[in-house]
């Protein structure tokens, strides 16, 4: 087994990432770092600097900076997708008092998240490119990959979204890596593995599963119903101990079911995802949720969205099994809270004692460097189970 990453000054140990060995040789002398591991695309990457500028394909990738470095979780971001301010509003102005600096760094479009143009890439300087695995197809035929390539700018894939469970131990343990952040990073998946182990050991015996119906950003776009396969959030909804409904239709991770299929279908729950969306649809329905959310507000929403035609004659809105959850929970290693409230939906006695929001309380004290406000789910009865 090699030696680990060089961060900055000093090596800082071993590593294995989900048995992939990320090793790393330094001579004595002032000579560049050098890293080489497996992305959680199975690229071979090598790197043969010190990482301290950072260019992230998608400004979502944030959050597992706050994780990884919460004194400066910034400092090194020589730009990002704008999607961070505007898919989550309330979030990034929580980070945005607490580190000012960060509008000043440069943003890019979210319409061309997926397609960086290469000359603003290059432009930037970046020892490293961070980009979600769902955007390396685009980042193919794009030709970004090919002339960061060309230039020697390294581009490494990480994954939150599309197989959640399975990409999340390594896409952390590399980021540690990069960053010289390893035993931070390990100390976080702990706390996750943890956290997930008290949704999945008390539902190894439960054969029962509600069937749920998630829609995806409900309200945000004129169209019903948006929802998800097998993976992100109807994964999320599988291992939380529920039947996801867009699984028996859907062969992708997103895709729309027919307001008549949903009303067919008859779902014993329904969840809606929202967040602070005023920049993208500043009149639109969705539920707005995140840090600091008015949940009075959230609930006329929510009610609204019940009325439309998909929802309104469903026996799970007649009882009051309707939810919204903050919907950049499907994109960020925080998932675990969204699992523990979800599973407390779904199985309210089995988890009676389970407390999602002292999760989230306790993640933010030992982890991010922004207090904790209440705002990231409500339920369409007014309880919160």
């Amino acid at each position: 087994m090699g030696d680990v990453l060089y961060s900055r000054r000093r090596v800082l140990g071993r590593l294995m990432a989900a048995g992939m060995l990320i090793s790393l040789s330094r001579s004595l002398t002032a000579a560049p770092a050098r890293v080489s591991f497996k992305d959680v695309a199975d690229r071979d990457v090598r790197i043969d600097r010190p990482v301290e500028r950072v260019l992230l394909g998608d400004g979502t990738l944030a959050y597992v900076l706050a994780v990884l470095l919460p004194d400066r979780p910034f400092a090194d971001v020589v730009g990002w997708g704008e999607n961070f301010k505007a898919a989550d509003l309330d979030g990034y102005r929580a980070y945005l008092r607490k580190f000012p600096e960060m509008g000043r760094i440069p943003s890019f479009p979210a319409a061309t998240l997926d397609s960086i143009g290469s000359e603003l890439a290059i432009s930037l300087a970046p020892d490293v490119v961070i980009m979600n695995l769902s955007s390396k197809a685009a980042a193919e035929s794009s030709g970004l990959m090919a002339r960061l390539t060309q230039v020697g700018i390294p581009i490494v894939f990480v994954d939150f979204r599309t197989k959640m469970f399975d990409n999340t131990v390594r896409s952390v343990q590399i980021l540690g890596a990069l960053l010289g952040r390893t035993d931070r990073a390990d100390e976080f998946l702990r706390f996750r593995q943890e956290q997930i182990e008290r949704v999945t050991v008390p539902l190894e015996n439960v054969r029962m599963r509600p069937r749920v119906m998630v829609e995806r950003a409900a309200g945000l776009y004129d169209d019903c119903c948006l929802t998800y396969g097998e993976g992100n959030f109807g994964e999320l909804v599988t291992v939380a101990g529920g039947d996801n409904l867009g699984s028996h239709f859907l062969h992708s991770t997103f895709g729309t079911l027919h307001p008549e299929q949903v009303i067919a279908s008859d779902p014993d729950v329904i969840l809606v995802t929202g967040a602070n969306w005023s920049l993208y649809s500043p009149a639109g329905d969705w539920v707005n949720l995140g840090p600091g959310a008015d949940s009075a507000q959230g609930l006329v929403r929510l009610r609204r969205l019940m009325r439309r035609p998909a929802y309104r004659s469903l026996s799970a809105v007649k009882a009051g099994r309707v939810h919204a959850i903050w919907h950049p929970f499907y994109d960020n290693p925080y998932y675990f809270v969204a699992l523990q409230r979800i599973a407390k939906w779904l199985h309210p006695e089995l988890f009676a004692s389970l407390d999602p929001d002292a999760t989230f309380r306790e993640f933010h004290a030992r982890f991010l460097p922004v207090p904790y406000q209440p705002g990231y789910w409500l339920s369409l009865d007014g309880a919160s189970l």
